[in-house]
């Protein structure tokens, strides 16, 4: 980054650090990517550099570091100062000058924060709207009017909500008002992006503050409508919250867990459907089939906001079983091994942190009371590979091949003998081992076989039960 502009500087062309990486410096976050604006056309910034690629209209420049080991640095992004006029499909400028200054350059850009500028040659910072001062404040403002930022590229409005959620930033009161005033600009938005700034406020540190706002503000209706049905709607005893409020407080916690994006959706998703299912009986209120109707409305959403097929089926299946039946007092293994089944291995532990996600969110203080723990230990008994002749590098058929014998009980006898050895030194589990002492084993007397291998097999019995008391024992339960 330093090199590249030293490159610029040494031509002759004043270059300056420009937009999030200088904002994240100020506010002490590593920047994710560096964008450098100059005064040298494209054709100049090219001519400079050895590894280059343009492929856009507005005249951004990537210059490639290919020797360059950190991702963030390995290509840095040259734009000369724009002038940009015109958003007939407020996203896109109808019209792209090159400006003279960098000055001019800022006044294009969407907030304040974004739009300060740092020249690194003479350590000089350019600040003409006063975003330096804003980002001590922690305070999001435009820059100039925001109605006409906003009708630029009206998903300046959830950007606002975002940088709001990921830097923990207040939205100045002349621009919360004109998001509020020209919600329905975000219609003119695609899907995909939305999609991008919705994926940022979930993977962000306070997501539900954002979204909430996002529902105040009426911006909700154009990312996820159903999310607003879910408002003020009362839950049975169970809940110290609204369905809205439940939603969000999972989400908090599933973020604050620092879970991936697919639990996190499935916990912001989970309880979608309780508007749609939602009954009077027994002098409580009831959700039947909530977890059903819910995961069509995930993957109805989801597919909407054009997320991958991966994602929404991961989601899809997170919320359609996230009302396992948790009694451990009545459970058995076998419907344990269905719950595994019907989630998949691959999603069983995903779904015990939603479901933790969402007992937080109830309002209860535990995320891991007893039960839960149990369900957690009653699921690593049926995952885990059993203590078995299995294991072994040898089976019956090959015994039977070493001995020219038919099926029978010597055969059980001499696997069960071999595991024992196995269990006790791990080492002897090879093929050449196993054979030759499985060879020893059948020159025995049947009698003295038959014996040894009663005792074998209830010795590898005892060794089972033992795993399964460390399992139960790492969480605490019996």
């Amino acid at each position: 980054m330093r090199q590249v502009s030293s490159v610029l500087s040494l031509a002759g062309f004043e270059n300056f650090l420009v937009g999030g990486c200088v904002r994240d410096l100020l506010v002490g976050r590593e920047p994710k990517d560096w964008d450098i604006t100059t005064r040298a056309t494209p054709e100049q910034i090219q001519s400079l550099f050895p590894h280059t690629f343009y492929e856009n209209e507005y005249g951004t420049v990537g210059v490639v570091n290919d020797e360059e080991k950190n991702e963030t640095l390995k290509t840095i992004e040259v734009t000369p100062y724009r002038i940009e006029s015109g958003y007939s499909d407020m996203r896109h400028p109808d019209k792209v000058e090159w400006g003279e200054t960098v000055e001019q350059d800022l006044a294009r850009r969407d907030f304040t924060m974004n739009a300060i500028a740092y020249e690194i040659e003479n350590n000089k910072t350019v600040d003409p709207f006063g975003g330096v001062e804003d980002i001590k404040k922690k305070l999001i403002r435009t820059v100039g009017k925001p109605e006409e930022r906003f009708g630029e590229d009206a998903l300046r409005m959830l950007r606002a909500l975002r940088f709001s959620a990921e830097l923990g930033f207040v939205i100045e009161t002349e621009t919360l008002g004109a998001i509020e005033k020209n919600a329905g600009l975000l219609e003119n938005i695609s899907k995909e992006r939305i999609r991008d700034e919705f994926i940022k406020i979930v993977m962000s540190d306070s997501p539900a503050f954002a979204f909430d706002s996002a529902v105040r503000l009426g911006l909700m209706q154009y990312i996820a409508p159903e999310f607003e049905k879910g408002v003020g709607v009362e839950q049975n005893q169970a809940h110290a919250y609204t369905v809205w409020e439940h939603l969000l407080r999972s989400l908090e916690h599933a973020g604050k867990k620092g879970f991936p994006l697919h639990v996190r959706l499935a916990a912001l998703f989970h309880d979608i459907a309780k508007p749609h299912t939602k009954k009077w009986l027994n002098n409580q209120w009831t959700f039947y089939g909530h977890e059903v109707v819910g995961a069509k409305l995930a993957k109805n959403t989801l597919t909407d906001l054009k997320f991958p097929k991966e994602i929404i089926e991961k989601v899809t299946k997170l919320v359609r079983w996230h009302m396992f039946f948790s009694d451990t007092e009545e459970i058995s293994l076998s419907a344990v091994r269905r719950m595994v089944r019907n989630v998949s291995p691959g999603l069983i532990w995903d779904l015990m942190d939603v479901r933790s996600a969402d007992r937080i969110g109830t309002g209860r203080p535990k995320e891991s009371p007893y039960r839960l723990r149990k369900y957690h230990s009653m699921i690593e008994e049926v995952m885990r590979d059993p203590i078995s002749v299995k294991q072994l590098k040898i089976n019956g058929a090959q015994i039977m091949n070493l001995t020219k014998t038919e099926p029978g009980p010597h055969i059980g006898f001499i696997l069960e003998i071999l595991l024992s050895e196995v269990l006790e030194d791990p080492a002897h589990n090879t093929q050449e081992y196993l054979e030759e002492k499985a060879r020893a084993l059948y020159a025995l007397p049947s009698e003295k076989l038959e014996k040894l291998g009663k005792e074998a097999r209830k010795q590898n019995e005892n060794e089972d039960e033992k795993e399964v008391e460390k399992i139960k024992g790492k969480h605490g339960v019996r």
